[in-house]
């Protein structure tokens, strides 16, 4: 297993960043012992989860894969110090949470004593923002005009994130947090965050998670320049695109028990034919490869530039091992060369 530094914390991350979000829907508790145990026989030490999952997000899954995760780190205390583990506070717009309100100082403190008693420990390495206050720039905003930016008053938004920044201080004057970070964040995001804990002198910003794959490459090259100047570790998440990049939806194909039978969310914009012609390309200079393609795009996310560590989720055993087994083996300059060709030809299919 091959480590890097998450951003300017200092800490120690695998290349491999253990996914959960299915636990608690998709999995239970002993699938994701299962899943723990051999990810860190692996050598990966790095886990991310969200007070929102399992997924798809409702009332009732609330909480739950925190919950899975905190039993497992209560039956093996010993193991605590050997996890970099990560959550989130969830942003506006689910009613079941805080009532849908906007993040605040205060509900971050509210959110962490939270995560912590489900996680079942005293501290987390790194807590992350997992949409902003502003109109969420990730999900459905993929044409000019979608979003109008100049109708978004900066002067508010920046005063909610210094308030934020101050309830992440609290947490972390208490112990209750070491690193935070953002996620399904924007370039302008990072720095007016930066900005602020110079200015302020508050926690700094070490880390965003953000969609990114073969699929979906949109913060290549500019957020991604700018995490690589800045010190901010990037940590790709969905790098197979829901799944898509394995190949199991090619030819409307719809697999029992698989994302897309039960959340249209995750197939709303991506499945469209330009994605099915991207994927049908890619699988085959897997099969060329000798390897699956779900490890074609999980070795080809691992080498992009500024990359930090990438999450992956399976749900089962057999997926988690051909997922980790994809960082095994670099992929070859010719595979580089036919991936970038098709890359070309396909750089924004969704």
């Amino acid at each position: 297993m091959q480590f890097s530094i998450l951003g300017s914390s200092g800490l120690s991350v695998s290349r491999v960043c253990l996914g959960s979000m299915t636990w608690g829907f998709q999995n239970n508790q002993q699938d994701a012992n299962q899943q723990i145990e051999y990810a860190l026989s692996q050598g990966v030490n790095f886990i991310d989860t969200a007070e929102m999952y399992a997924v798809p997000p409702s009332a009732d899954t609330y909480g739950k894969t925190e919950t899975i995760i905190g039993n497992w780190l209560a039956a093996n205390p010993q193991r605590r110090k050997d996890i970099v583990l990560a959550t989130k506070i969830a942003g506006p717009g689910l009613p079941w949470v805080r009532n849908g309100a906007p993040i605040t100082g205060d509900a971050v403190v509210e959110a962490v004593d939270a995560s912590l008693k489900r996680l079942q420990t005293d501290y987390i390495d790194l807590f992350q923002l997992h949409w902003p206050n502003r109109p969420n720039p990730h999900f459905g905003r993929h044409t000019p005009n979608d979003t109008r930016f100049s109708d978004i008053n900066t002067a508010d938004h920046t005063a909610q994130m210094l308030d934020i920044l101050k309830g992440l201080q609290r947490c972390v004057d208490a112990g209750k947090i070491r690193f935070c970070g953002l996620s399904d964040d924007t370039t302008w995001g990072i720095n007016t965050y930066l900005k602020l804990s110079e200015q302020h002198t508050l926690p700094r910003m070490v880390s965003i998670q953000n969609e990114f794959s073969l699929l979906h490459a949109k913060d290549w090259p500019y957020l991604i320049e700018n995490c690589v100047h800045e010190d901010i570790a990037y940590l790709p998440w969905s790098p197979l695109a829901t799944g898509m990049l394995s190949g199991k939806y090619l030819n409307n194909a719809r697999p029992e028990g698989s994302r897309w039978t039960f959340s249209q969310r995750n197939k709303l914009f991506r499945d469209t034919e330009a994605a099915q012609l991207a994927t049908a390309e890619y699988a085959e200079i897997a099969h060329q490869c000798g390897i699956t393609p779900a490890q074609l795009a999980l070795a080809w996310c691992d080498q992009v530039d500024g990359v930090t560590s990438t999450i992956i989720g399976a749900t089962t055993q057999t997926q988690l091992i051909e997922n980790i087994n994809a960082f095994a083996t670099p992929l070859t300059p010719q595979a580089l060369n036919d991936i970038n060709a098709v890359f070309k030809r396909y750089p924004a299919p969704f």
